[in-house]
C-alpha cells in the first residue's frame, strides 16, 4: 500500500529513483532512532533493503534507456548531416545541370529549382521561389514581356492551353522568345505524382533548321522552276492577292505573249486584259467565271473551259486553288485531240449510219421470221384442229363398232385401227404443244398442285403399259404440294414417264419425289439402254430419237423438246444423266407451295353403277357434221337420248320448240359465226336454271381453261377420249 502510494507507475524512471532513494533514507534513520522491540525495525530494514534493489533495478533500466536515447540521438544527427548533405548534392548536381530544372510535388507546390530555371525571362525569373504553385507558375511566364505569344492570342488563351498541355502525361513544345530565341520545354511525371519541368535552350538548333529549310526551299524552287520549264503545259502561278509568282515560258508561247511582260507581282487583271483580246472564249459565260473565280477570297473550287486561238489552235484552261490561298492556271494546246476528236466522231457517224441501216436490215429479217414462225405456229394450229375435227369423229365410229363387230380378226383390226388413231392423237398434241411453245405466247397460270395427287393419277395411267412390258414400275411421292402450271407440269412428267418406259425392255422404271430444302426434285429413273455421250446434247432437239429404227407410231421425237421448252418457260431446273447400258434419270426441280392446305385432283374415275345415262337428254351442240353425228352415235349406245344441233341457234329454236330442258350440255366452244359454246351455255342457264355443261375444243390455251372454270363446266380436249366422256356424264 506504502508503494502504491508514494510511487507512481506513470513517473520517470529518474522521478521514481528519487522517491525510492528517499524513503530508504527516512526508513534508516527511523531504524537507528529507537529499539523495536516487536521486530517492527527489522521488517523495516527489510522492506528496505528491498526498496533499495529495486532502485538498483530502476536505475541500470534508466541507464539502458538512457543510452539508447543517445543511441538514437547519434543516428538521428548522422542521418541529418546525411540528408542536409544529399540535399546539398541534389542542389549541387541540379545546378550543374544545363537546362532549367524544376520540381513540383504532388501538391502542385514547386520544391526546388536551379539557377538557370526561367533565365530567359529576366522580367519573372526571380518569382520562381519553392512553394511557388504550377498554375500561378504558368500565369507568370504568360505575362512576361519575353514570351512572343502567337498572332492573334492572348496571354489568357495561352495560359489556359499550357494548362490544358499540363493535364498530359508527357509534354514537349518549343516556346519562341524575344530576341529571335527559342526554347524547349518538357514536362515528366514522377512516381509520386509530382512534375519535372526542363527547359532547353534550342535556339541554335531552330536557327540550323530554319536556313536548312531556307535551303531546301531554294532548292525546291530551282527544281519547280526547272520542272515548269520542261512542261508542255503553260503554267502560271499566282499568290493569295492574284500577283504572278511563277510561270514558264511555254505559257508566253502558247499564249503568243512575250516573256519579257512577264515579272514578278503582275496582277492577274492584267494578264486576263491581254487574254480577253487574244483568246475567243467557247462559251460567254466562261470569261465572267474566270475573273470572278480569280477575284474569289474563299476556297475555289477547280475551274476548267475550252478556248481558240486564231482559226487552228484550241487550248485547254484549268485553274486549281492552292492551300496558300493562291491559285494555278495551266494552258494546255489540245488541237491535236480535237482534231482527232472530230475525225473520230465522223468515223464513228459514219459506222452508226451503216450500223442503223445493218440493224433495220436485220430488223426487217427478224421481222420477217418471226412473220413466218407466226405463219408456221398459226398453220401448224389450224391444220392440227382441223385434223382433230375427224379424228375425233373417227376414234367415235371405231368405238360405236366394238360392240357390232363379234369376229376376232375384225376386232384385232380395229384394236389396230384405234391404235393407229391414238398415235396420229399423240403426234397432233405434240406439234400443238410445240407450236404454241415456239410460238412466245405460250401463259403461264401458277396454281398450288397437290404433287401426291398428280403423280399416283399418271402411276394409275401408265401402271397397264408397264405391266403388258413385264417391267416393274414403282412410285414414291409426298404428300406437299408444288407451286406450278398444272397443265404443263401434267405433260413434262406425262412425256418422261412414256419414254422411260417405252424405251425400257426389262428391269425397273421408278418415279420418285424427293424434299431437297425448300424444294421437290422429281426423278425418273430408268434401266433402259441408256443415252451416249454424244447424243445426250442432241436428245431435246426436235424429231430427233435415240433409236432411229423406231417406228412413228413410237412418236416423232417430241416427248424431250416438249419437256426441254416448258422446263425453261416455267423456270423449273431439270437435269439428264445417263449412261449407256445401265440407263437414265432425269430430275425436275420444283418450287414448294408456302400454304400445303393443298386442294385434291379431280377424280376421273367412273362412278359404279348401272347405267346412269339411261334416256338422260343430252343436249350435243357441234358444227362439224362428221364429228356430231359420231358423238351421237356413242352417247345413244351409251342409252342417252341426244338432241343435236349444229349450231347455237338451232339449239335454242329445238328447246323453245319442243319445251324441255335438257339434262346436260355438250357444246363446241367454237360455233359457227363467231359463236361459242360458253356464251351457248350461259344463255340456256338463265332460261333453265344450273344445267350440268361440258366444253369440247381443240383449243388448250389457258384462257379457255380459265372462262370454263369460271362458268363450272369441264372442258375436254379433242381428240376426245371416250373415258372421260362417259365419267363426266355419268357425274353430271
Amino acid at each position: 500500500m506504502t508503494d502504491a502510494t508514494l510511487i507512481d507507475p506513470k513517473d520517470s524512471l529518474e522521478r521514481q529513483n528519487q522517491k525510492l532513494l528517499k524513503i530508504v533514507d527516512t526508513l534508516m534513520r527511523r531504524a537507528e532512532a529507537g529499539p523495536d522491540t516487536t521486530g517492527v525495525a527489522y521488517a523495516q530494514f527489510e522492506r528496505a533493503v528491498m526498496l533499495e534493489e529495486e532502485v538498483q533495478t530502476r536505475t541500470r533500466e534508466l541507464e539502458h534507456a538512457l543510452d539508447l536515447l543517445n543511441t538514437s540521438n547519434a543516428s538521428l544527427a548522422q542521418a541529418n548531416a546525411e540528408a542536409e548533405a544529399a540535399r546539398a548534392n541534389l542542389a549541387n548536381a541540379i545546378e550543374t545541370v544545363q537546362e532549367g530544372f524544376a520540381l513540383f510535388g504532388a501538391d502542385e507546390k514547386l520544391v526546388l529549382c536551379n539557377s538557370r530555371f526561367g533565365k530567359h525571362m529576366r522580367d519573372v525569373h526571380a518569382r520562381f521561389k519553392p512553394g511557388l504553385r504550377f498554375n500561378d507558375y504558368v500565369d507568370i511566364v504568360s505575362q512576361s514581356a519575353f514570351l512572343e505569344l502567337p498572332d492573334g492570342m492572348t496571354a489568357a488563351q495561352w495560359a489556359e492551353q499550357r494548362m490544358l498541355r499540363h493535364k498530359e502525361q508527357h509534354v514537349v513544345f518549343n516556346a519562341p522568345l524575344a530576341g529571335d530565341r527559342w526554347i524547349q520545354v518538357s514536362e515528366h511525371r514522377t512516381r509520386d505524382g509530382g512534375t519535372v519541368v526542363l527547359q532547353t535552350d534550342v535556339t541554335d538548333m531552330m536557327l540550323i533548321e530554319r536556313q536548312e529549310r531556307e535551303r531546301l526551299l531554294d532548292d525546291q524552287a530551282r527544281l519547280i522552276k526547272a520542272t515548269l520549264e520542261h512542261l508542255d503545259q503553260g503554267v502560271g502561278v499566282f499568290d493569295r492577292e492574284a500577283r504572278l509568282v511563277g510561270w514558264n515560258r511555254r505559257m508566253g508561247e502558247l499564249l503568243s505573249i512575250p516573256v519579257r511582260r512577264f515579272h514578278l507581282g503582275l496582277p492577274f487583271d492584267t494578264i486576263f486584259d491581254q487574254l480577253s483580246r487574244k483568246l475567243a472564249f467557247l462559251e460567254t459565260a466562261d470569261a465572267e467565271a474566270l475573273a470572278n473565280w480569280a477575284a474569289h477570297d474563299g476556297r475555289r473550287a477547280p475551274l476548267s473551259f475550252e478556248v481558240e486561238l486564231g482559226e487552228d489552235r484550241i487550248l485547254a484552261v484549268f485553274a486549281q486553288h492552292m492551300p496558300d490561298g493562291g491559285f494555278v492556271i495551266s494552258f494546255t494546246d489540245i488541237t491535236t485531240e480535237r482534231r482527232a476528236l472530230r475525225a473520230t466522231s465522223q468515223v464513228n457517224e459514219t459506222l452508226e449510219r451503216h450500223v442503223q441501216e445493218r440493224t433495220l436490215e436485220l430488223q426487217d429479217a427478224l421481222a420477217e421470221a418471226e412473220r413466218a414462225n407466226a405463219s408456221k405456229s398459226r398453220f401448224v394450229a389450224a391444220a392440227s384442229h382441223d385434223l382433230l375435227q375427224p379424228l375425233s369423229a373417227a376414234k367415235l365410229y371405231l368405238a360405236s363398232l366394238e360392240t357390232d363387230l363379234a369376229e376376232p380378226d375384225q376386232r384385232e383390226r380395229l384394236t389396230k385401227a384405234g391404235s393407229a388413231l391414238q398415235s396420229v392423237e399423240h403426234i397432233l398434241g405434240a406439234l400443238l404443244d410445240i407450236s404454241r411453245l415456239d410460238s412466245g405466247r405460250a401463259a403461264v397460270h401458277d396454281t398450288q398442285i397437290p404433287l401426291g395427287a398428280l403423280l399416283g393419277q399418271l402411276y394409275d395411267e401408265f401402271a397397264p403399259i408397264a405391266r403388258d412390258k413385264g417391267l416393274r414400275f414403282d412410285l414414291r411421292t409426298t404428300d406437299l404440294s408444288v407451286q406450278s402450271d398444272a397443265t404443263y407440269l401434267r405433260r413434262i412428267l406425262q412425256n418422261l414417264i412414256a419414254n422411260a418406259l417405252r424405251y425400257t425392255d426389262h428391269g425397273r422404271v421408278l418415279v420418285a419425289a424427293r424434299r431437297r430444302a425448300d424444294k421437290i426434285v422429281v426423278e425418273i429413273w430408268d434401266t433402259g439402254p441408256g443415252i451416249p455421250i454424244e447424243q445426250q446434247a442432241k436428245v431435246f432437239d426436235e424429231f430427233h430419237r435415240v433409236n432411229a429404227a423406231a417406228s412413228p407410231a413410237e412418236g416423232l421425237g417430241l416427248g424431250l423438246a416438249i419437256v426441254e421448252r416448258a422446263c425453261r418457260l416455267l423456270a423449273h431446273p431439270m437435269h439428264m444423266q445417263s449412261e449407256p447400258g445401265r440407263g437414265t434419270r432425269f430430275c425436275i426441280t420444283l418450287p414448294i407451295h408456302t400454304d400445303q392446305a393443298a386442294p385434291s385432283l379431280p377424280s376421273l374415275a367412273t362412278p359404279k353403277a348401272a347405267n346412269p345415262l339411261e334416256h338422260r337428254i343430252v343436249l350435243l351442240v357441234e358444227n362439224d357434221a362428221e364429228l356430231r353425228n359420231a358423238i351421237a352415235m356413242t352417247l345413244e349406245n351409251w342409252g342417252a337420248d341426244v338432241l343435236a344441233c349444229s349450231s347455237d341457234i338451232e339449239a335454242l329454236d329445238l328447246l323453245r320448240e319442243i319445251d324441255i330442258a335438257p339434262d346436260m350440255v355438250l357444246a363446241d366452244y367454237q360455233l359457227d359465226h363467231a359463236a361459242t359454246g360458253t356464251d351457248l351455255i350461259g344463255r340456256l342457264r338463265k332460261a333453265y336454271g344450273p344445267l350440268p355443261a361440258c366444253v369440247i375444243s381443240a383449243n388448250r390455251g389457258p384462257e379457255l381453261t380459265e372462262i370454263c372454270q369460271s362458268l363450272n363446266a369441264t372442258l375436254l380436249h379433242k381428240p376426245l377420249d371416250l373415258d372421260q366422256l362417259r365419267t363426266v356424264l355419268t357425274r353430271a
